[in-house]
């Protein structure tokens, strides 16, 4: 690498730290910030923000980015999780050649995320933007274990949550057979982060709580409040498969050590928690509680309920979690 190139490197470097710094206690400017990134990259780029805005509106709203001298102190951890992500953007901004400022042709990033950041700047498309995204979350994960293990357990639960969504997320565009089985072939629409499902998706203000801290509130609590919707995509297709999904990011992201967090399919991250994390996750309801005439309707339209021939058994998979409660999906086909 070249001195002018390593000077270009440091340069970037600095520059996005202080731009993070100087909206480090403001949660508007941090947002501000981020719009702005998106908004000055040109149309061809700018509806990939669209997920990761929606998110930020909710970590805003919950008050987890708050500065530490406020009534409302936010989160240490989500806060640096915040700022890996956006000082990552930034910098990879500053290097990309056909950029507002210009970068040299060939300059590398402080770090494999920033390279990947500017990697989705020269050729944007969603299995891009996802890798550059997603190094910085998990890198960020990585690198403030010590200030996720300050949070209360129920924080410290829903950062697991967030973790392997935001993975499976990536596993439907890089990765659909993974993240789908046989319904592979939809992975690519519903994973793009331009469109409504991901932002609506990643958002968890459908999920868990609006405030921070979660004092006085369960993890059970927080489960039984969770939206209908999400809670059956969690139990029936994404944490059926937890440590194949890990391994998927580890590969990819080129970050080995993603694989630690998770011991057999328990995410582990900040833990360990007291019980089966999956099956206190996973309860003791299955996705037709939630929906009580999905399971009949879709039965109901089989040949063999007619007096047909047998359907034919296309894909099956099940898991069973620790509290012996079985969870999967089951696609037939009718006899032709």
């Amino acid at each position: 690498m070249t001195e002018d190139l390593v000077s270009g490197q440091t340069e970037a470097w600095f520059r996005a730290a202080y731009q993070v710094e100087l909206v480090r206690d403001s949660p508007v400017g941090r947002y501000a910030l981020a719009e702005r990134f998106y908004r000055t990259l040109g149309a061809r780029r700018a509806g990939y923000g669209r997920a990761e805005l929606s998110f930020l509106r909710w970590e805003i709203k919950r008050g987890v980015l708050n500065p530490p001298w406020t009534d409302r102190p936010g989160s240490p951890w989500w806060r640096a999780l915040n700022e890996r992500l956006l000082r990552d953007k930034i910098e990879a901004g500053l290097l990309w050649p056909d950029g507002a400022s210009g970068g040299r042709s060939g300059a590398v990033g402080s770090a494999r995320s920033v390279s990947l950041w500017v990697e989705f700047l020269g050729a944007p498309s969603p299995a891009s933007w996802f890798r550059a995204h997603n190094a910085s979350i998990l890198g960020g994960y990585l690198d403030h274990h010590d200030l996720a293990l300050r949070e209360l357990p129920e924080e410290r639960w829903m950062m697991n949550v967030a973790l392997l969504r935001v993975i499976f997320a990536h596993a439907l565009i890089a990765a659909p057979r993974l993240a789908l089985g046989a319904l592979a072939p939809l992975g690519r629409r519903l994973g793009d982060p331009r469109t409504v499902f991901i932002g609506l998706f990643l958002n968890l203000c459908r999920a868990f709580p609006q405030h921070y801290p979660l004092l006085g509130q369960g993890i059970t609590e927080m489960i039984a409040a969770e939206h209908r919707l999400a809670r059956y995509l969690d139990r029936a297709v994404i944490w059926t498969r937890p440590a194949a999904l890990y391994e998927f990011a580890a590969r990819v992201l080129g970050l080995p050590d993603i694989t630690l967090l998770v011991r057999g399919d328990q995410p582990c991250y900040a833990g360990p928690f007291s019980g089966s994390f999956l099956g206190t996750f996973m309860g003791t309801r299955t996705w037709t509680d939630d929906f009580p005439y999905a399971g009949l309707i879709a039965r109901g339209a089989m040949s063999d309920v007619a007096g047909g021939a047998k359907p034919t058994v296309k894909h099956r998979f099940y898991h069973v979690p620790a509290s012996n409660t079985a969870v999967g999906h089951l696609i037939l086909e009718n006899a032709k």
